[in-house]
């Protein structure tokens, strides 16, 4: 027990940092997405307006599918950077396409999945859609789509998450103990006995054994 407190506290408490820094970048991150995806609204036809019908559906691709898309594509961006050279450090380490592009898969997978439920919030004939008492577009704080892609942004981003700090970043983190992740504190800890096993020469006494003294 004295040895994980060490190692969770002593040798890797700056891996706690390392999880409020992804909070914090993600945190960020709603927001650009937030400003994008107004930005994109204001300067683009009406949100609501189809641009091409789904063949075999009653459903169109809208312009929101469209604008929410776009500010996920500048969010995604945005956190990639900052988790790369900020919060995980890892631009010493890789390249920056080889860890963009599965960053870019995971958030393509979270996309796809907020657009069917960006949909659902915002078809009129949908069970889970936005009231139109409630967000009438009038003002703001009252249009339906903020809030939709507010919800969808909360029902995604801890999938990809996880998905970024198991994959994205795991080759890098695996290479550097520096960057460990500590919820795999047992699996470390005992590829570290193993290493140190390993380098030492045939005959010699482990290194952490307590042995008394011959004769």
């Amino acid at each position: 027990m004295r040895r994980l407190h060490e190692y969770l506290f002593v040798r890797h408490r700056h891996n706690w940092l390392l999880l409020l820094r992804f909070a914090v970048v993600g945190a960020s991150g709603v927001l650009v997405n937030l400003l994008t995806l107004v930005v994109v609204k204001k300067l683009g036809p009406s949100f609501d307006q189809a641009i091409v019908g789904l063949p075999g559906t009653e459903y169109n691709v809208r312009w929101y599918h469209l604008y929410s898309t776009i500010a996920f594509l500048v969010a995604n961006l945005w956190n990639f950077q900052l988790n790369r050279s900020w919060t995980f450090g890892t631009s010493r380490h890789a390249r920056w396409w080889r860890e963009y592009w599965p960053f870019l898969a995971v958030g393509l997978l979270g996309q796809v999945v907020g657009l069917v439920l960006l949909t659902m919030l915002m078809h009129l004939d949908s069970p889970i859609h936005l009231s139109l008492a409630l967000l009438d577009d009038s003002t703001g704080f009252r249009t339906r789509l903020y809030w939709a892609q507010l919800i969808v942004i909360a029902v995604v981003t801890p999938v990809s998450f996880v998905l970024n700090k198991v994959w994205t970043f795991a080759a890098v983190r695996t290479k550097h103990p520096e960057l460990a992740d500590p919820a795999h504190v047992e699996a470390v800890l005992s590829e570290d006995d193993d290493t140190a096993a390993a380098d030492q020469p045939a005959g010699a006494l482990p290194r952490s054994g307590r042995h008394d003294p011959v004769g």
